[in-house]
Order: structure tokens, then C-alpha cells, then sequence
């Protein structure tokens, strides 16, 4: 059987004590890390906004936030329909 001698035992303390102090700084360096990484903020569930107008109508730019996905619709006043086009969309 193998007996440590006394330079055995104070090299295993020296290495102990070395790996422990590097664990101790990689660990509050990585918790450092972690506390001041910013959140993204949260995804607005849908959202709409008049991004331009065509023949007096305004282009309407829809969101849905999770997908990165937008769709356009035109919305056109009564006023602003001619009078030819009003018996069809109604």
C-alpha cells in the first residue's frame, strides 16, 4: 500500500486550495455575467400602425409578435371610395 509522505499531503493542499480559489472566481465572474445580461423586453402580442397611404387610403402594417411575419391591408373611409365601388363592398 502507498503512503502519501508530508511533500505529498502539501502539494494535494497547495493544488486543493488553487482549484478551489479558481473555481470561487469563475463562478462569482460567471454570476457577474448572468446579473447584467439584459432581458429582451417581452413581444407586444400584435400591433398595427398606418405605414403610408394609397389613393387616399391608408396601408395598415399588421404584426402578430412572435412571427417574424407582417401583413398589409388598406383601409379606405366611405369618402374616399368612389361612388362606382361603393354598391360592391357593401
Amino acid at each position: 500500500m502507498n503512503q502519501m509522505t508530508e511533500d505529498d499531503k502539501s502539494f494535494l493542499k497547495e493544488f486543493l486550495r488553487s482549484a478551489g480559489m479558481i473555481g470561487i472566481i469563475v463562478g462569482v465572474f460567471i454570476l457577474i455575467i448572468a446579473l447584467t445580461i439584459k432581458q429582451n423586453p417581452p413581444v407586444e402580442s400584435q400591433s398595427a400602425k398606418v405605414v403610408g397611404t394609397y389613393k387616399g387610403c391608408d396601408i395598415i402594417q399588421w404584426h402578430y409578435g412572435p412571427l417574424a411575419e407582417y401583413k398589409y391591408f388598406l383601409h379606405c373611409d366611405q369618402k374616399s371610395i368612389p361612388k362606382s365601388y361603393r354598391s360592391l363592398s357593401t
